[in-house]
């Protein structure tokens, strides 16, 4: 299946591009075994002119038969290779950028490229319960690979210290994991340095249907 970018896309969401768009499909809770619940998932990844994309992710429990019991939960958040801010990008808050991207053509892009031949990103995404993730990784043509650098927890929230996700591009369909580590922590924010008790807590297979 060949990936489509937008024309009005600004360089350096080319090597995202393959995920604009959305996605819906069924996963397993867990590590997928037997015993494990069922969900549906619609996903979706937009742009809007500025050098990131909009991450949105719902989920519903089903049955064996994927009929939906009830919802799950909701997940946003921003997705962008990872690189120095600058006089040209837009923010903090509502402070203007440029009219103009501040990397504005595919050499400017291709400079970023790390020594492992792909880019380095960054992704935060909120949940309800107060908790949001900021993840750094990789993206390298259709695989990505992310860890947590902060997990922020609020005064209430369920404990939660660490995670990672990996997707990838396989025929066409997207294909994700994603392992936490939920076990106690003593701070408010945590790293997933190697050995923090990972285990898996889901995966699914989506496809592309816009």
């Amino acid at each position: 299946m060949p990936i489509e970018i937008p024309t009005d896309l600004t360089p350096e969401l080319v090597p995202l591009s393959w995920l604009i768009g959305e996605w819906e499909g069924r996963g397993r809770l867990g590590s997928g075994d037997e015993d494990s619940e069922h969900f549906f998932q619609h996903v979706s990844f937009t742009q809007n002119g500025l050098p990131y994309l909009q991450y949105r992710a719902e989920s519903w429990l089903t049955d064996d038969d994927g009929t939906r019991l009830r919802p799950l939960t909701v997940e946003t958040g921003f997705w962008a290779l990872e690189r120095k801010q600058i006089e040209a990008d837009s923010g903090p808050g509502l402070i203007p950028g440029d009219i103009v991207p501040a990397l504005r053509s595919a050499d400017e892009v291709e400079a970023l490229r790390n020594t492992d031949g792909g880019f380095d990103i960054s992704v935060s995404i909120s949940h309800p319960g107060g908790i949001s993730e900021l993840y750094y990784g990789q993206i390298k043509g259709p695989q990505i690979q992310l860890s947590t650098d902060m997990v922020m927890r609020g005064s209430h929230s369920k404990e939660y210290s660490a995670a990672t996700r990996i997707f990838g591009l396989v025929d066409g369909n997207l294909l994700w994991r994603w392992d936490v580590a939920a076990g106690s922590s003593s701070t408010r924010d945590a790293s997933s340095e190697p050995g923090n008790g990972l285990e898996a807590h889901a995966s699914a297979f989506l496809r592309k249907v816009s």
